[in-house]
């Protein structure tokens, strides 16, 4: 199957999974994320670029004074966020668009903040490099997910789950989008884990020189 066949795929899937997607995620935020959302769009400062912005359930959590992008594989995703912009009378400029392209010049954002969405996405490396590549000299990456548990039980469960929610949704649950993080050249400036390793939230700059 080729990038292209994969991308229209998954496009696919989660135009689908559109409409359960917000009940399915509140449930995560009580039961396993926490506060991520909130602790992850707190950080972000100036031009905002939210990859995988889904369904916006992150809009209300933004500080007042960012402008903020985001940018999502799914129309039907897309159409639910920008409801959801109406209803909350904040501005946000939405695209469709795939995170291993970003349609975006270099060094335009002052933040990228990515919830929950790199577990998704099929090439890691891609989309963190054009993360890297849009963020501004000195700018901030700010990401949340869930990881490869700390617990190696978990981790056979975990893997066990991928052998059904890979084919079926790409989704997995073995990734460290860390190490991804460092190997782009990022340089790390925090990192949280918690619910026995199971999530991870971190924070991270670009080079002052770019």
């Amino acid at each position: 199957m080729s990038a292209r066949d994969r991308s229209a795929r998954w496009q696919r899937h989660w135009d689908k999974h559109s409409r359960t997607y917000d009940r399915q995620m509140r449930f995560m935020d009580r039961v396993l994320f926490a506060d991520s959302r909130r602790w992850a769009c707190s950080r972000a400062t100036g031009d905002v670029l939210e990859v995988a912005v889904g369904t916006g359930l992150n809009f209300d959590v933004y500080p007042d004074d960012v402008t903020l992008t985001g940018i999502d594989l799914s129309e039907d995703m897309l159409a639910i966020a920008r409801t959801r912009t109406a209803e909350l009378g904040r501005p946000v400029t939405l695209l469709q668009g795939n995170a291993h392209a970003l349609p975006f010049d270099d060094a335009t954002f002052d933040t990228v903040v990515c919830t929950f969405g790199l577990c998704a996405i099929p090439d890691v490396d891609a989309a963190v490099t054009e993360m890297r590549r849009v963020l501004r000299p000195g700018g901030r990456l700010v990401l949340v997910d869930h990881v490869h548990s700390s617990s190696r039980l978990v981790r056979v469960v975990q893997r066990l789950l991928e052998l059904g929610t890979v084919p079926l949704a790409g989704e997995h649950f073995l990734r460290r989008p860390l190490h991804h993080v460092r190997a782009a050249g990022f340089t790390i400036e925090d990192v949280q884990r918690f619910k026995i390793g199971i999530v991870e939230r971190l924070t991270a700059h670009t080079p002052v020189d770019g």
